[in-house]
């Protein structure tokens, strides 16, 4: 079990390495954008930028989560390599189809997602469709290779090009939105065309025998397109019905806490790079079984004490690092960043609908989401605006969370630790809650009493039980070992 947490930790480490310093630096460039493009800009490029992620759902035809899955059912190097060439020649035709078509009825569809005028910047969105559905395929590659020294390079590469290329388009040219989606996307492009490079020799055509064949992988893979679609429409329903029902300033606002909640993304992101592909490589049942349980748990743990920090500090994040115009943001940023976090809960029940072969079930949990979503914005925007759509999100996620577990739990049981669950929901549901509502909400007093308070979170934890003894003493293990290699020195030196 421990030789999975430390393969599942170094893969996070690597899958995460560029996102978070690309996020990094893009936050610090946050008080430069935010002054060329005004929060109706910023509310165009964020909903572009979902929506490319939906389209490359329906275009793929879960042609990637087939790969994830079969990849593992056969040791053959040659073998692997053929899917690897099967399904790159599959998504490419698909998206190059799919690319061109959507570029010829560029003027329709602009102007039903966005408005009049926005025609050029809707075409750099198709760009971005091709160029980040077939990323995704490559990145894939190499995940399952767990090459996470080249995964971690060429994503590299991608910030090294993005960052300079957005400043010079965005302030610069003053191409504002648009500049932002093109430079994104066109470095994605010259990063997948290296890539491909690289993995010439998987991808040169040669005869190979026993590869599954189309027609299984799009028989696996298709009836994960309409959950994981669903599932997605959860990120573009609330910023379409804000921009459309609101404004283009109020998505915009939304837009911003949506961004601010990079270091739950961070989390979120590399768990669903690093975990599918470990989990679906653990063989014994029962021993996944453990390993499901234990890792949700502590997923829960990482991401939720990430959230009482964004709910506790928003003000003053958005006060650093965004224009005063983009404030009113802060009052999403605590449900956002909590839906962040529960769609990392997501990932773990598409792995055991996976593994069980039962991913048919996947759709009616989505579809349920995605009608409680568009319910509670009803409900909820008129009266609460942006935190109202943080609020639908969240109890989207809920409902579709349920849903899932009841679907899924006979065809493969996971041993939940419920009991630990429920004991981090109160504590850090707790804290969260009395310090936001308790404390002051500016100021130095304010920041360094909320500060406190998620700071004191480990400790609330250790001191009602939450850990076990065997964790302590792994811990204490662990710190042993660094104390004696880095801090205990050789006196004959």
């Amino acid at each position: 079990m421990i030789g999975y947490l430390k393969r599942l930790i170094r893969s996070l480490a690597a899958y995460q390495v560029a996102d978070v310093v690309s996020k990094f630096i893009a936050v610090l460039l946050l008080p430069l954008y935010t002054r060329y493009i005004p929060p109706a800009g910023y509310g165009v490029v964020e909903l572009l930028g979902n929506s490319v992620i939906l389209a490359s759902i329906v275009v793929r035809f879960g042609m990637i989560e087939a790969f994830l899955r079969f990849h593992f059912t056969d040791a053959d190097q040659q073998r692997r390599d053929a899917l690897v060439r099967r399904a790159v020649a599959f998504l490419l035709l698909v998206t190059t189809v799919a690319s061109i078509v959507l570029a010829l009825v560029a003027a329709p569809l602009s102007t039903a997602l966005l408005g009049r005028g926005h025609v050029q910047i809707f075409r750099v969105a198709v760009l971005g469709l091709w160029t980040f559905t077939n990323l995704e395929l490559a990145y894939a590659v190499l995940r399952v290779d767990e090459r996470v020294r080249a995964y971690a390079a060429a994503s590299l590469i991608n910030v090294a090009i993005t960052i300079p290329a957005s400043v010079v388009l965005v302030v610069g040219l003053r191409d504002g939105a648009l500049g932002l989606l093109l430079a994104n996307y066109g470095a994605s492009t010259l990063v997948l065309f290296g890539l491909w490079w690289t993995m010439r020799h998987k991808l040169a055509p040669r005869r190979t025998v026993g590869t599954e064949r189309l027609g299984q992988l799009l028989r696996f893979g298709l009836p994960t397109v309409p959950a994981e679609a669903s599932v997605y429409a959860l990120s573009i329903v609330d910023r379409y019905y804000v921009y459309h029902h609101r404004s283009p300033t109020q998505a915009g606002l939304y837009s911003i806490a949506i961004k601010l909640t990079g270091v739950v993304a961070f989390i979120v992101r590399a768990f669903q790079y690093a975990w599918p592909p470990l989990a679906y490589s653990v063989t014994s049942d029962a021993e996944a079984s453990r390993l499901y349980g234990l890792v949700t748990t502590y997923y829960a743990l990482i991401s939720g004490w990430a959230v009482v920090g964004l709910t506790l500090m928003g003000r003053w994040i958005l006060r650093l690092l965004a224009a005063h115009a983009y404030f009113e943001g802060y009052r999403a940023l605590p449900w956002v960043a909590l839906g962040w976090a529960m769609y990392g809960l997501w990932v773990v029940f598409l792995v055991i609908a996976g593994r069980a072969k039962v991913t048919t079930r996947n759709f009616p949990a989505a579809f349920v989401g995605l009608l409680a979503n568009v319910i509670l914005l009803i409900v909820l925007v008129p009266s609460y605006g942006i935190a109202g759509a943080g609020i639908a999100l969240c109890g989207a996620y809920a409902v579709m969370l349920v849903v899932m577990h009841l679907l899924t739990r006979h065809a493969f049981q996971v041993a939940f630790e419920w009991r630990r669950l429920v004991h981090l929901t109160l504590v850090l549901g707790g804290i969260a809650a009395a310090g936001d509502l308790l404390l002051p909400t500016h100021g130095v007093v304010g920041f360094v009493t909320r500060a406190a308070a998620f700071a004191v979170i480990p400790l609330a934890l250790l001191a009602t039980g939450f850990a076990s003894r065997q964790e302590l003493d792994g811990v204490r293990s662990l710190a042993s070992v660094a104390l004696r290699r880095y801090v205990v020195r050789d006196p004959s030196r």
